[in-house]
């Protein structure tokens, strides 16, 4: 029987695997959609829900939808239990849009995932 095929060829990609992989730590079905929100967030903290849209090609639907899950608020029907990564909260100079800006919890978690990826 030949042996499986697991000879690490790019170490880039094998802290970026590490990287998401604490991600699914967190949660083990974390949505593409809801990485990308995370990581916009923790690269533009704070940041409006619309520039998110605009500059990631959410739909408002979609992104509302990652935002809760990220928030702590899950996604009813489908996963009753949220991250509690980032938070959303009225934007003081204007309060028909959100900011969203990272959690406690969130920072650290994105401090190990940059520690992962850049030693």
């Amino acid at each position: 029987m030949d042996p499986l095929k697991r000879l690490e060829t790019d170490q880039d990609f094998a802290a970026l695997l590490d990287a998401w992989e604490m991600l699914r730590i967190v949660h083990r079905e974390v949505p593409a959609q809801a990485v990308t929100v995370l990581l916009y967030v923790a690269s533009h903290n704070p940041c409006h829900k619309q520039a998110i849209e605009e500059d990631q090609g959410l739909t408002t639907a979609s992104c509302s939808r990652m935002i809760s899950f990220l928030c702590g608020e899950g996604r009813p029907g489908v996963d009753p239990s949220g991250l509690a990564l980032i938070e959303k909260y009225t934007d003081p100079s204007n309060k028909r849009r959100y900011l969203l800006g990272l959690t406690p919890k969130g920072v650290s978690l994105c401090n190990l995932i940059r520690q992962r990826i850049y030693g």
